[in-house]
């Protein structure tokens, strides 16, 4: 486990009341950073795009916004739970709490927007349903309609809002105690990468490792 790294969110019930498209400016002033640099495989994968995440929870919602620089954008899926893993992706993987982390959920979003969303414990992963996934609230700063990849010099960001009752927590004014990690990754790009907060100890790049999860805190 990523005993040495944590992560904390703030309280910020008034993230509740804005739009998802200013939740990136409320997050500079009341949320927490990270950065996601952790280069696993650096002999295989030395491409590290520049990536942090801003932070807080509503006490309902767990809010993130995830910045990135690249140098290849790619955004070919666009219906939910399709491998966005291979377009231009980021992603947060949560535990439901506890210390082993082997059940939990993973979030990932391309940068249009895209959700795939699974549920994970001893006996398999199952996707989240349409439900589920339409409590999710995304913004994608460079629209929502896929395209084929493209070479440039890249800044581009994906807000999420994330339901705390999906991992089947409940906030009622003390701190939450999970385990997670915050992912970049693009396996089909020009410059395939994978990133990720907490460092991830496995030969090839694998981020279904609760393992290495790291604890974050729900102030």
């Amino acid at each position: 486990m990523s005993a040495s790294l944590s992560a904390s969110l703030p309280y910020a019930p008034q993230l509740e009341d804005c739009h998802l498209s200013e939740v990136a400016g409320i997050l500079e002033e009341a949320g927490t950073r990270l950065s996601v640099e952790s280069l696993n495989w650096p002999e295989l994968f030395p491409y590290r795009p520049l990536t942090v995440v801003s932070m807080a929870h509503s006490g309902k919602k767990i809010y993130l916004d995830f910045l990135v620089r690249c140098n290849y954008l790619r955004a070919v899926n666009y219906t939910p739970n399709s491998p966005v893993y291979e377009d231009s992706c980021v992603e947060f993987f949560a535990s439901d709490g506890g210390e082993d982390a082997s059940t939990y959920h993973s979030f990932c979003f391309n940068c249009i927007g895209t959700i795939m969303a699974r549920k994970h414990d001893p006996e398999g992963a199952t996707f989240l349903s349409p439900d589920e996934l339409a409590g999710i609230g995304v913004w994608a700063s460079v629209g929502t309609r896929p395209f084929q990849e493209c070479e440039g010099s890249f800044i581009w960001s994906v807000t999420v809002a994330i339901p705390i009752s999906l991992l089947g927590l409940e906030y009622n004014g003390k701190p939450i105690e999970i385990r997670g990690n915050f992912n970049k990754c693009a396996s089909a790009t020009s410059q395939p990468h994978f990133l990720s907060w907490a460092p991830i100890h496995s030969e090839k790049p694998d981020f279904n490792r609760p393992d290495c999860f790291a604890p974050i805190t729900l102030e």
